[in-house]
């Protein structure tokens, strides 16, 4: 009997050994009824009879082994099992594991019949696995779309939620440590609590803006007619208090007037000095030079110190690239998400400019960033 007859004819059991097999997960949801443990498991199974019965090429084998299988607009019954599974609270290995249980129930029954004298296609056993690691993948891009935008929702939840009474923080501070009347010892907790809510609503606004960037287009801009020489005079400035030690040589040649989103351009001067600053060699000068031609404005920062790792340099403006093990062992849970050089670059690239590292042992790290002074 050939497999797809086999599976029409003995759906039934095939069903019960996947809801049987589904009752001992053991997820932190309510106990799903037989309706819920069956859960497309029918639908899954007969577009699989669909695609054996189907004619295909040595080429479209070729194409569905190596993931290029053809996309269908409608959502597929694997995808759609992903999201009603994520939504009982069956974590990704053990949606997994309802496909292999289902995979080992068929073959299982039909290589039985094999045995009492059922002519065996090899060829139907090879395109039941194609089939079932077609319905898996679906399954497990669904399943991982689905939670990478709950995270993004809750992510954006949490940075709206945060900024009130962060901001309530800020002001109650800025009043005490404005105060004549709580001393010298107050002043000086009140602008420590202050400078701490700002840093951790830097923080906030960093998390809104990675959410913006994988829910959106990218972070959005509002171009004014600004000059940029000033405003990096102001960071290079504030960096400096918030830095004593740090030597800090400014280097402005001329205006750098142009259409640009000035409070984000603000972001990407502070998110590449305070690296700077962080990442330089300890009292070694950090040399910011701001220039500007007919058509684009230049901004870079030189620090001396460890090069950047060649591992880490292609992925120094990925955050998600940038994590490892190691980096959490060495450097410790504090060392912050990396998320700033992540945002001055999708700034930069809202501004149709360009940010390029080069990092080097003799000569040191260079950050340099290029925008065009009007939007294309």
């Amino acid at each position: 009997m050939r497999l797809p007859d086999f599976i029409l004819q003995n759906l039934e059991p095939i069903l019960q050994a996947w809801e049987d097999f589904a009752r001992t997960i053991h997820t932190p949801g309510t106990d799903l009824d037989r309706e819920g443990l069956r859960d497309h498991a029918e639908q899954m199974l007969r577009a699989i009879v669909l695609d054996l019965r189907t004619t295909q090429t040595v080429q479209e084998q070729i194409d569905k082994a190596q993931g290029l299988a053809p996309q269908h607009d409608d959502e597929t019954p694997a995808e759609t099992h992903a999201m009603t599974r994520l939504m009982a609270g069956f974590s990704i290995d053990q949606m997994v594991s309802e496909y292999r249980a289902l995979r080992t129930s068929v073959l299982s029954q039909w290589l039985d019949q094999v045995k009492h004298g059922t002519p065996l296609e090899v060829d139907d056993m090879n395109r039941f696995h194609e089939a079932i690691d077609q319905a898996l993948a679906e399954s497990i891009a669904s399943y991982s779309r689905a939670v990478e935008a709950s995270r993004n929702v809750f992510l954006g939840i949490l940075g709206h939620d945060l900024r009130t009474p962060l901001g309530a923080i800020l002001l109650g501070a800025d009043m005490l440590r404005r105060s004549e009347s709580i001393g010298e010892r107050g002043t000086r907790v009140a602008t420590q609590i202050y400078t701490s809510v700002q840093r951790a609503s830097q923080i906030v606004g960093d998390l809104l803006d990675l959410t913006r960037c994988q829910m959106g287009p990218g972070i959005p801009v509002k171009r004014v007619a600004v000059d940029l020489a000033p405003i990096c005079e102001r960071i290079v400035e504030e960096i400096r208090a918030f830095h004593p030690d740090a030597e800090i040589i400014l280097h402005t040649k001329t205006q750098a007037f142009g259409l640009f989103d000035g409070p984000r351009i603000e972001q990407v001067f502070s998110n590449i000095i305070s690296n700077a600053v962080q990442h330089g060699g300890a009292r070694l000068p950090i040399n910011v030079e701001l220039t500007a031609t007919a058509e684009t404005v230049v901004f870079t920062v030189h620090n001396l110190g460890e090069p950047i790792p060649v591992d880490v340099l292609p992925f120094i403006f990925n955050p998600m690239g940038r994590f490892s093990q190691r980096s959490v062992i060495e450097h410790g849970p504090t060392a912050g998400l990396g998320l700033g050089l992540f945002i001055a670059s999708e700034i930069v690239s809202a501004h149709q400019g360009s940010i390029e590292v080069e990092s080097c042992a003799e000569t040191g790290t260079v950050f340099q960033v290029s925008v065009p002074l009007s939007a294309a």
